[in-house]
């Protein structure tokens, strides 16, 4: 069987790639692959490996010997599942391969807002601190997690994961129902907003949860509400987020995700970096460790034997 890996860069460097190989007879790496040279690259595979490429209906039917499509990631959307399943070609994903590299990363932003510490390094920078007549600065103040309600937004394995890091530091931990998903057993994302110090998400981005926080039922936040999304860009409607952090009405976000990635056009996000907010973005960047990119490997090796 050939296989080709079409962004093999998407990986980055140090990865160990023998467990492919070894369930498959020739592999084919491309560093990255443009849309006009998907069809050339997958027309002989009976394996195609993607990260992000995007592997339309008409790539499909083009690949007479296409026996299967792995996904190096958990989202599919970049394949069109329909068509593939009116072909017949089965399509696996990636799940659960960097948990704690995500907690860790949740953690990071929940530990870093509540430290204030994006207006602290700005200050700091400004020599505020240098000529501050004490030792220390107070404002703005930092904020205890110990004792607060952290309200997370899907409850899969990863809300689980730093449902169990949050209470180690002394939190509440509500879990909301999901919109778009029957939960009668939990209270609604908006029934939770008001008594929530720190928002969580770790669920899909779908019809239900787009933009599931926004303008409408951020005005029933308390302004000191911490608001962090390791999902998917979209699921917190990121203008309206800005607006009221600058407005108060919230007091943080951190994001490891945007709507386009990478954010050619920019973003308001990126843009408001150099102002005196409690912001955080970092370049979807939660997944990254080496073990979690080499257990992405090894678990895309164990979809490639499920063809034997």
């Amino acid at each position: 069987m050939k296989a080709v890996i079409l962004d093999n860069s998407s990986l980055g460097t140090g990865v160990d790639l023998s467990p492919i190989e070894n369930q498959v007879d020739e592999l084919d790496c491309y560093s990255l692959t443009s849309p006009g040279h998907v069809d050339q690259r997958i027309q002989d595979a009976d394996i195609v490996i993607t990260n992000k490429v995007v592997l339309n209906e008409d790539s499909l039917k083009q690949a007479k010997r296409l026996k299967l499509v792995c996904v190096l990631a958990t989202g599919m959307n970049n394949i069109d599942l329909k068509a593939a399943e009116k072909l017949g070609i089965p399509v696996k994903n990636v799940e659960a391969y960097g948990t704690p590299s995500v907690v860790q990363h949740t953690l990071m932003m929940m530990l870093s807002l509540a430290t204030k510490m994006p207006v602290m390094q700005q200050r700091m920078a400004a020599g505020e601190w240098q000529t501050s007549p004490l030792f220390t600065l107070l404002d703005p103040p930092t904020y205890q997690l110990e004792g607060k309600h952290l309200v997370i937004v899907g409850s899969g394995e990863l809300g689980q994961a730093v449902k169990k890091q949050a209470e180690a530091l002394g939190m509440r931990v509500t879990f909301s129902a999901r919109p778009g998903k029957a939960d009668g057993s939990r209270p609604s994302f908006d029934e939770l907003l008001p008594q929530a110090d720190v928002i969580s998400f770790h669920c899909p981005l779908t019809d239900d949860t787009k933009g599931l926080l926004n303008r409408n039922n951020i005005k029933h936040c308390q302004p000191h509400t911490l608001v962090i999304n390791n999902a998917r860009g979209g699921v917190a409607n990121e203008e309206d987020v800005l607006d009221a952090l600058r407005n108060e009405n919230i007091g943080g976000y951190a994001t490891d995700v945007l709507p386009q990635e990478p954010p050619k056009d920019g973003h308001p996000l990126l843009d408001a970096l150099n102002e005196p907010l409690n912001l955080i973005v970092t370049p979807h960047n939660a997944w990254t460790s080496p073990e979690a990119r080499q257990r992405i490997i090894e678990l895309t090796a164990e979809n490639i034997q499920t063809l034997k």
